[in-house]
């Protein structure tokens, strides 16, 4: 049978050097129907990177050519580094003159030259990510051009004359890729939209849209099929749990509301229920809306909006869990001992009613406050949020000492008013009750990953590899001195170290060091465990409504619940869908993140913007031989003090003590001291704000 298994067996077993396309036929012996057929295949395999075919023509395995198939992350400066695909294997840097003018995301072969220094140079690239680029427009003498705004393309793109699309000098726009770059020219392209320069926070948050190229709206076909789904019912063959006590937990904004929770004491210790919403049960294989949220991979959550990956309908009403409401679910039943353990779990469909839409200030108020009104608002459920913070911090422990990251970064959240103005940007909260939701989905989602892995069946992981030992070296040496003569913990204790500078003025900037120096977490059909949270066997089963890993880990586990085992063509069939899922989704991801980030980046600017001149006290949160990144203590936004700014003396950096040191003074300026600075510029198109000592 011709397939990419017989043909990865015949180059492993039977041959090791480079072969034609008729050596191929005549050494399997094949007739010429089974040769068309082997080409079909090795034309998938080459586009998947297995096999790699050479200036000559000849066919080889990837892995005898010394070739690893990977995504390229690029950096401003030229160079990038290439995470494998496979995963377990080291970052390979690529110098600027080996990118091949391979841009950031792209997925490349790239050719080992130094294994010691783990370099490479990119030989062929796959995939292009990158349809589109938005990037100032600059007219000049000899040509017009769109600058990247994106950092991590180094490129101009050529306009020609007859498609700049009425751009004028300046104008912001989004051009479309027509030629991509090359070792011998820059890439070309078209304007196809110009960016109005906007002229309140809305329209920037309309502008970011364009800039990344997020869909506004759905398909005509998605949205009839949507309201086509009305008519389901839900109650076949389903566990009836609309008896127990369920509640889901939010934060106050929230409208799709995809898991909820019931509890029990039971005698072994406590029963958790973890309902997840039935997706799945809606929105079947390659139906248009299917498709759809494969595109676009997860949903983007601005402070104004949201840009989701199902249609309303489904993520707003059918498939949220609200109060009150029967509705479909997948039900992840979890029994754990008194210690945490979880000794057995089951998994159905079922039918939930939850009680009460909950809020996590609503669940703090309960359990942390004592909040007498709350309680008494609530008392028919106390017994049972008791129950959760209990179990929730016996889970906490167990996981914290396994060696789990506690990632306790604060984030900023923008409060608009009813103008859609921002009126304040303050640190978001994150208290015990996200901590309950947090710990209960980590379990559902282990229960789930260890489940499908030991039947063997093909499933979607969320992994996160173990970083590299020359990374963590580095931020130990970074840390030394701020450990002020306590015991440095060993590399692979990253979690001691977190630990050890708990509470510290260095406490942010160290954990943004360590998060920096580890590979992002990413989707793969290959499992091998979570590093973060020192989790062997993981994926994400709990958020169907925004992710799309989800929604395909959620018809994996249905499948075999149903079938109790797969055939060999369905265990071929999604071998080979779920790597470009996996793909796909790990990079949506990534463009959701960068959006989100620049929207908050925007606010920021716009609640800033009238106050130049004014002053304010900051600290100091990170040092760079540029100058000082500090962050207001009134409101939870950051800027930059260029060290030119600081002029009574000649200033060095010092990576050692990371501090900006004075070289007549001695004066240093190192993380956590406090600084009094004054607004002195609030640059919109850059995004940044500047400030003066």
């Amino acid at each position: 049978m011709i397939n990419k298994e017989s043909i990865l067996s015949f180059f492993r077993e039977k041959t090791h050097k480079p072969l034609r396309f008729k050596e191929i036929v005549s050494l399997m012996g094949l007739s010429r129907s089974e040769a068309r057929a082997l080409k079909r295949v090795l034309r998938g395999m080459l586009r998947s990177g297995e096999l790699i075919r050479t200036r000559k023509g000849l066919y080889g395995l990837a892995e005898n050519m010394e070739l690893i198939t990977g995504y390229f992350e690029a950096h401003k400066e030229g160079y990038g580094f290439v995470v494998s695909e496979k995963p377990g294997q080291r970052d390979l840097f690529i110098p600027s003159r080996a990118t091949l003018a391979a841009m950031d995301g792209d997925r490349v072969v790239v050719r080992v030259e130094n294994w010691q220094k783990r370099q490479g140079r990119i030989i062929r690239i796959l995939e292009r990510v990158h349809t589109r680029v938005a990037g100032r427009f600059d007219a000049t003498r000899d040509g017009c051009y769109v600058k990247p705004k994106n950092k991590s393309i180094p490129f101009d793109i050529y306009i020609s004359p007859k498609h700049r699309g009425g751009a004028k000098n300046n104008d912001t726009v989004v051009a479309e890729i027509i030629n991509y770059p090359s070792d011998k020219r820059p890439p070309s392209g078209r304007v196809v939209k110009v960016i109005r320069k906007p002229d309140e926070p809305k329209a920037e948050v309309e502008a970011i849209i364009e800039e990344f190229s997020l869909p506004k709206r759905f398909p005509v076909i998605v949205r009839d099929e949507a309201k086509l789904l009305r008519s389901k019912q839900c109650r076949d063959r389903r566990k009836d749990l609309t008896h127990l006590p369920t509640v889901t937990i939010d934060g106050e904004r929230a409208k799709d509301f995809d898991d909820a929770v019931s509890i029990q004491l039971a005698e072994h210790g406590y029963t958790l229920w973890v309902h997840i919403a039935d997706v799945g049960f809606y929105v079947n294989w390659d139906t248009p809306i299917d498709l759809e949220a494969r595109k676009r991979g997860t949903s983007v959550y601005f402070p104004d909006r949201v840009i989701p990956m199902l249609p309303k309908e489904l993520s707003e009403d059918l498939c949220s869990l609200r109060p009150r409401v029967e509705r479909p679910a997948f039900t992840i039943e979890m029994h754990f001992d008194r210690q945490g353990n979880r000794v057995n779990t089951k998994f159905y469909p079922s039918v939930i009613k939850s009680d009460e839409r909950m809020t996590y200030t609503s669940v703090r108020k309960i359990l942390v406050d004592q909040d007498r009104h709350e309680r008494q608002r609530y008392d028919y459920l106390l017994q049972d949020f008791e129950l959760m913070g209990e179990l929730c911090s016996i889970l906490r422990e167990k996981r914290r000492k396994r060696g789990s990251l506690d990632f306790d970064l604060p984030e900023p959240e923008v409060l608009l008013d009813m103008q859609g103005r921002p009126e304040a940007i303050a640190r978001a909260e994150r208290n015990f009750a996200h901590m309950i939701i947090e710990e209960f989905m980590i379990a559902a989602n282990e229960a789930v990953a260890e489940y499908l892995f030991n039947l063997g069946v093909p499933a979607l992981y969320r992994i996160h590899e173990e970083p590299d030992p020359a990374k963590i070296e580095n931020v130990m040496k970074l840390v030394k001195p701020v450990l002020k003569g306590r015991n440095k913990p060993e590399p692979k204790k990253l979690h001691k170290l977190l630990e050890a500078v708990k509470g510290t003025d260095e406490e942010e900037i160290i954990t943004y060091l360590v998060l920096r120096s580890m590979k992002q977490a990413r989707y793969s059909p290959v499992n091998v465990g979570h590093f973060g949270l020192a989790s062997e066997c993981y994926t994400h089963f709990t958020s169907p409504i925004r992710r799309y890993p989800d929604l395909v880990v959620h018809r994996v586990l249905k499948e075999v619940l149903t079938k109790r085992r797969f055939s060999d063509k369905r265990i071929k069939e999604l071998e080979e869908l779920l790597p470009d899922i996996a793909f796909n989704s790990s990079r949506r991801e990534r463009v959701a993140d960068e959006a989100e980030s620049e929207i908050i980046n925007a606010m920021r600017m716009w609640f800033m913007k009238d106050k130049v001149g004014d002053e304010f006290e900051g600290k100091i949160v990170g040092v760079t031989p540029y100058g000082l990144r500090v962050r207001l203590n009134d409101f939870y936004v950051e800027g930059f003090l260029h060290v030119s700014y600081i002029t009574d003396d000649f200033y060095k950096y010092d990576d050692r003590t990371l501090t900006l040191r004075g070289k007549s003074t001695g004066k240093a300026f190192k993380i956590g001291q406090s600084l009094k600075v004054r607004v002195d510029r609030v640059d919109m198109d850059e995004r940044e704000i500047i400030f003066g000592i």
